[in-house]
């Protein structure tokens, strides 16, 4: 300030050389502070960790909130978004997303062969986010690229372990499942600090040339699994009246068994009470058997015909003559 006001009340208002000196080292000296107070500390949003570096080395990770570091450049903080959810796209490129959503087909990242040597279409994208900010920042130099290049290998690996149909139709979620566990693998080795939350076949088709003749085939075969099951339907079904049936005969042959096994053993148990009787009393046995025996018959005789020496004589019926 000094050196402001002889400015002022020197004729001319010229600088002398140790006027200029001081308001130079002034100037600096300010230029200095603020740069110290801009740089000596830094924000880090909610979602946000921050790797610190000190001359290039790593010191810390900082989580969320205001902090504050060695100023002009000692200590860097790099900011990675550590809860953002990451995308690639393989086989298309979405140029605008929206109601009307536009892509792009990428023909060489799609077309890969099957197990069954057959051309399959497969589209997926894979979702991702960083879990180790220290690893992403210093561990792979190009890291998207490299999640790129191990997504598509893993994924041309195990399409070519599956035939065309089982990709394209039957086992698609199995497919994503194991290339999504085989990445997070190949990227822990790599400790590249990333996790992988999901790998989602988009669209899994036959080369356009031949996609109607492959739709052809595969509504024949989804007819044939439909006459399968009915086929099985109806079969389950004869099949229990059949052992249904089988059961019930079975049980009346097993009750009529035991039915007349029991009634034998009854006429076995009689006839030898009745051989007792026979061996103790023979004529009164005889007769007593004769007389229960016209007991049971005669009642059931409607004419009755008695033979003499003469003929035949025709009587009444018994029930007329009782009456």
């Amino acid at each position: 300030m000094e050196a402001l006001e002889r400015w002022q009340r020197r004729p001319g208002n010229a600088w002398t050389p140790r006027e200029i000196t001081r308001a130079a080292l002034f100037g600096f000296a300010v230029l200095v502070v603020l740069i110290a107070a801009f740089t000596s500390y830094y924000t880090v949003a909610p979602e946000e960790e921050a790797v610190v570096l000190r001359f290039g080395r790593y010191l810390t990770t900082a989580a969320p909130g205001l902090h504050f570091k060695l100023p002009f450049g000692i200590d860097q903080a790099i900011k990675v978004p550590v809860t953002e959810v990451r995308k690639e796209e393989f086989g298309f490129r979405t140029i605008s997303a929206g109601r009307q959503s536009q892509f792009s087909k990428q023909d060489l990242e799609s077309i890969m062969l099957t197990g069954d040597l057959n051309i399959a279409d497969v589209e997926w994208v894979v979702q991702y986010k960083i879990k180790h900010a220290r690893e992403w920042v210093f561990n792979v130099l190009d890291r998207e690229d490299t999640i790129r290049d191990l997504s598509e290998s893993i994924m041309r690996t195990i399409v070519g372990d599956y035939t065309v149909t089982e990709v394209l139709t039957l086992k698609r979620g199995e497919v994503a499942d194991i290339v999504r566990d085989s990445l997070q693998e190949r990227l822990d080795s790599y400790k590249m600090g990333v996790h992988v939350i999901t790998v989602k076949l988009q669209n899994a088709l036959p080369p356009e040339k031949v996609r109607a003749s492959f739709n052809d085939v595969n509504e024949a075969q989804q007819e044939r699994s439909q006459l399968e099951n009915e086929a099985k339907r109806e079969y389950n079904k004869v099949i229990e009246l059949a052992r249904g049936d089988a059961k019930r005969q079975i049980s009346e042959a097993e009750g009529y068994r035991a039915d007349r096994v029991n009634r034998a053993e009854g006429d076995v148990a009689r006839f030898r009470e009745l051989v007792k009787q026979y061996q103790a009393a023979k004529e009164v046995t005889r007769r007593r058997l004769y007389l229960e025996t016209l007991e049971r018959v005669l009642p059931r005789v409607k004419r009755v015909l008695v033979v003499d020496g003469d003929g035949v004589l025709k009587l009444l019926p018994l029930d007329v003559v009782g009456k």
